[in-house]
């Protein structure tokens, strides 16, 4: 914020207030229980970063002096008596401050009182701004602003054309306050103030070309003087409800930095804020998974100075929440105001309709450090303890989750920062796939397990080191009992969160053939051994291990498929992968149907690469809890990097194979310049 001071005019003598100033100054009024109109002048000023207040002083001087210094405020205020507080008007007392104004000023009469964000508005306003109401009746007494082209034209108490009501409540730039100034300081050496009841808004309606002031529409928000006991007795009224708003703000970090708190001290200023804190499931929906749980973010919240209460948000949406607590205000970040979020805004915008409540929007706050903060907290989210669980958890919270294969660095982060944005909702793939297939497709070689574990961990370090996501690993057929064990430690070293092995023997085949060539089924106690004495190696209670049964490929049957099913979940199976190679889902339904009326608790896993048509949301509702798109980027990528090789032995140039790839600096920009 620029430099800024405020000038508080409190010479006068109150005289309409009766006993109320028999022996303080008017500012020293009490308007609740625990506020003066002064104190609460004060507070407001030095929470919006105001730090010099002059206080132009007369009547009662003294006591009025010494309440000021009670209050122990963290300002630097100046004194400025006007001797002549008995004779003089406040804009004689503007001249006696003179020599201490020489920045941009707040200026504000000393029995002003008004609500937070009124001062806010006032304060951030670019131009130099006076605060009117369009929505409240011409008074008959008090100041009104006659209206031309934008700006303020005259200021008085006389004018009723084209005017509006306005309030001594003034910000001016430095600039325009040296011409209103100036104007003010020739009414009193020429005398001419003592020639009428002169007002400090009778110098500036001479100069008002020279010095440009805006009108500050506060509508129907508190701003208001205190001139007589009725007076008191309304704002008292007011304040009193403002106390009782509520403000509803949603919060979905597990961080929490100087942005976050400067928001929410900016919303306690509207009222009694309740905050609410996004479930795991809602911020694990449209954003990276929260690195801290809903209930130890829910306590950070808690224990911030002045929270009223703290809420959980299940969604997006904030529907459920406004119609519950039916908050006055909702305060955000501008910074939805487009984007995929902004059909959440206007829903916002329309459930505040239907009861009068207000939507209020203070500038985002996107320094670099808080950008720092975010790319730590991802670096933490990468790291293998912290990984491996998340899949788990992802699954118990959000029922079912999604993974795409990656087989490389690259692919990887394709799969980590793709979002889609459809009606305020973010999807994007929550886990990763790291495909036996895909990754000898890569390399180059046959589907056999040809490529030794070795080279396989190394592309799950490839993905480790660049995205954050959880890992799924095709473990094959597990191979030997005695090299699972030690497959199964080293995933849970890389922070790999499940590893799928199919139950099958021998050279392993593509399941793709199917029946085509020859395959061996494992029995099923030599297949449920290898899956205890996988259990039996792990360390960790995060790490899965699931058993993909073959019978539906081989065509022996549903009632095999049930019958390993049961027999792998009581060997230790953490979850169940059914697969077929058929295009109708129908025996894929019946087995998750059949096989979930006696289980409801195992994970389930499909991979619906055949079976295409069916969405995520139908095998949801019938109970599956992991859907694997497990080669849909490889097999995007062969057909593409041909039609460029062959366009370019076509044309013998590569101008028409540019024509439709992607630019090199946009590829660039996926990759993290930190790893």
């Amino acid at each position: 914020m620029k430099s800024m001071k405020a000038l508080i005019l409190n010479s006068g003598m109150g005289t309409r207030m009766g006993v109320l100033t028999s022996e303080q100054p008017k500012c020293m009024t009490e308007v609740s229980n625990h506020e003066t109109i002064l104190s609460r002048q004060l507070n407001t000023l030095s929470q919006v970063g105001i730090d010099d207040v002059i206080i132009t002083t007369g009547y009662y001087d003294g006591v009025l002096v010494n309440y000021v210094q009670s209050l122990e405020l963290p300002l630097n205020i100046t004194f400025v008596k006007n001797e002549k507080y008995d004779s003089t008007n406040y804009i004689y007392s503007i001249y006696c401050a003179r020599d201490y104004l020489d920045d941009d000023i707040i200026l504000m009469h000393g029995d002003m009182v008004f609500e937070n964000s009124v001062l806010n508005d006032v304060v951030a306003s670019n131009a130099s701004c006076m605060a009117v109401s369009s929505s409240v009746a011409l008074p008959e007494k008090d100041f009104k602003a006659v209206l031309k082209d934008g700006r303020i034209k005259e200021i008085g108490i006389e004018f009723f054309s084209e005017a509006v009501a306005a309030q001594p409540l003034y910000k001016i730039n430095k600039a325009d306050w040296k011409v209103w100034l100036d104007r003010i300081t020739d009414y009193i050496e020429s005398g001419e103030e003592n020639k009428q009841k002169c007002y400090a808004e009778n110098a500036f309606n001479e100069v008002s070309k020279e010095c440009i002031i805006t009108p500050l529409d506060v509508q129907n928000r508190l701003c208001n003087e205190v001139d007589t006991t009725e007076d008191l007795a309304v704002v008292s009224s007011r304040l009193h409800e403002i106390e009782n708003r509520t403000v509803y703000m949603c919060f979905s970090t597990d961080m929490l930095h100087g942005g976050h708190i400067s928001i929410i001290r900016k919303a306690q200023k509207l009222g009694k804020l309740i905050i609410g804190v996004m479930s795991d499931e809602a911020v694990a929906s449209y954003k990276r998974y929260p690195l801290i749980p809903y209930e130890d973010r829910k306590a950070m919240f808690s224990s911030i100075a002045g929270v009223w209460k703290v809420v959980k948000q299940d969604s997006l949406s904030y529907k459920t929440n406004i119609e519950k607590y039916q908050p006055d205000y909702v305060v955000h970040g501008d910074d939805w105001q487009c984007g995929f979020q902004k059909p959440v805004r206007d829903e916002v915008v329309s459930e505040l309709a239907v009861y009068g409540g207000r939507l209020v929007e203070f500038p985002y706050s996107s320094e670099q450090k808080y950008k720092d903060l975010e790319a730590r907290t991802k670096t933490e989210l990468s790291m293998p303890h912290v990984r491996r669980g998340r899949l788990k958890r992802s699954m118990e919270l959000q029922g079912l989750i999604t993974a795409m294969e990656a087989h490389d660095g690259l692919t990887g982060l394709i799969v980590e920062n793709t979002i889609v944005h459809d009606k305020g909702e973010a999807h994007q793939f929550d886990a990763m796939w790291v495909s036996s297939l895909c990754d000898s497709t890569a390399k180059g070689k046959p589907d056999i397990e040809l490529v030794d574990m070795t080279s396989r961990f190394r592309t799950i370090e490839d993905l480790m080191e660049v995205t954050t996501k959880p890992i799924i690993f095709d473990g094959d057929t597990g191979g030997r009992r005695e090299h699972f064990t030690y497959t199964v430690r080293s995933l849970e070293r890389l922070g790999v969160s499940m590893v799928i092995i199919e139950d099958k023997t021998g050279l392993k085949k593509n399941s793709l053939f199917g029946t085509e060539v020859e395959q061996t089924q494992d029995s099923i106690e030599n297949f449920s051994a290898k899956i205890r004495a996988g259990k039996a190696a792990q360390q960790t209670k995060e790490f899965m291990i699931c058993a993909r049964i073959e019978s539906l490929i081989l065509e022996k049957g549903l009632d095999d498929a049930l019958n390993r099913a049961r027999a792998y979940v009581e060997a230790g199976a953490d979850a169940i992968m059914i697969h077929s190679r058929k295009k109708e889902p129908d025996e894929i339904f019946e087995f998750i149907d059949q096989f979930r009326s006696v289980d409801k608790s195992t994970f389930l896993v499909v991979v619906p690469t055949s079976f295409n048509t069916v969405t995520e949301e139908e095998f949801k509702d019938r109970g599956v809890n992991v859907v694997i798109y497990a080669n849909q980027l490889m097999r995007a990528t062969v057909p593409a990097i041909q039609k460029a090789a062959e366009t370019v032995l076509i044309n013998h140039r590569a101008k028409e194979c540019d024509d439709f790839l992607m630019p090199f600096s946009e590829i660039i920009r996926l990759i993290p310049e930190e790893v």
